[in-house]
């Protein structure tokens, strides 16, 4: 448990957490802004704006969005208080075997680098519907937390199948195409914390990356930190209470043929409080084989596969191979 920084106290930044100064250009000051979508307006309007906001940016923001304020708020509350207990608490849980679908851990670097960024991560995982033998790999502490995860699970998956529908009515696929194996895979939640830092300017929360799975959807709480990749900048995004930010991954790039893009976004690190986000993660499973749609290959669409057919087993051990950088994982997979 020595490695985990919220139950350390540092008064001096690690050297093992300073990255180059090329590696960590400041965010922009430029006022640019994810856009907020209602999903309770007009169907129409929302499947144009979420497609807008996904060409555009690549992320956006979603309010009234059918997961329930208590399942937020219980969820949130949970995992800040797993990162307030003692370190003998948490000790058992601890664990740097990647393989482990469950398991708590420090940050270390994605491969390819030598710099490590200042995060800890409760990762939970589950197949959905959620069994009940899924909880007993929980930590059993704080009371509640297994419940309130499995609370939150639910409807925030609800969400992102319901937005993946609304991509898929913008750009001419059938309702249905993401329904099956290419979602089917765990749902994984990683609770993201990054205690106060005693120099943040050096280092990172979490590198520049692009995610790998399908879509994500983030509870980034209350403490900003989440900057976005945008036209060579990097801009900040505000917390917006009881929003969801959501982002695309590059299984939903490569079934979409490039239309819709994952986009690099980092966290920066934070001298004064701590922040604590909530991100949920729908996969595909491992056998299922992720290629661009037919249906976007032809018509005015046409022109031909931008990227080779892949299993998501193969992605992801090619992923962990070249690095979470787009450009890498592009190299890889383009044709």
């Amino acid at each position: 448990m020595e490695n985990l920084l919220s139950s350390a106290s540092h008064e001096t930044l690690p050297d093992s957490f300073v990255f180059p100064a090329e590696q960590r250009p400041p965010a922009s000051s430029a006022a640019v802004e994810l856009p907020v979508i209602d999903l309770s307006g007009p169907r129409d309007e929302v499947r144009r704006a979420v497609l807008e906001a996904g060409k555009e940016l690549g992320f956006f923001q979603v309010v009234n969005h059918g997961v329930p304020e208590q399942a937020v708020r219980d969820m949130e509350a949970c995992c800040e208080e797993f990162f307030r207990l003692p370190a003998e608490d948490k000790a058992a849980f601890y664990s740097e075997d990647t393989g482990k679908p469950n398991r708590l851990f420090t940050s270390t670097t994605y491969g390819t680098g030598g710099e490590r960024y200042w995060r800890d991560c409760l990762r939970l995982a589950c197949a959905f519907p959620v069994a009940a033998d899924a909880k007993t790999n929980w930590p059993d502490k704080p009371d509640g937390l297994r419940e309130a995860t499995e609370r939150f699970v639910a409807p925030t998956r609800a969400l992102g199948m319901e937005l993946l529908r609304l991509l898929c009515e913008g750009v001419g696929l059938p309702p249905d195409y993401f329904e099956g194996d290419l979602s089917a895979g765990d749902v994984v939640v990683n609770v993201n914390h990054y205690p106060p830092c005693p120099d943040p300017a050096r280092t990172l929360g979490l590198p520049p990356h692009c995610d790998r799975n399908l879509i994500t959807l983030l509870l980034q709480g209350s403490v900003a930190g989440l900057q976005v990749a945008y036209r060579g900048d990097w801009i900040r995004v505000q917390p917006l209470p009881g929003a969801f930010v959501v982002n695309f991954g590059h299984q939903l790039e490569i079934a979409t043929n490039g239309l819709l893009k994952s986009v690099e976004h980092r966290a920066a690190a934070n001298a004064a409080v701590a922040r604590t986000s909530v991100a949920t993660f729908i996969m595909p499973t491992d056998d299922c084989l992720v290629a661009p749609a037919a249906e976007l290959l032809a018509g005015d669409l046409g022109g031909g596969a931008r990227y080779r057919a892949v299993t998501f087993r193969e992605f992801m051990r090619v992923y962990k191979t070249v690095g979470a950088r787009r450009e890498s994982v592009e190299k890889a997979f383009k044709i």
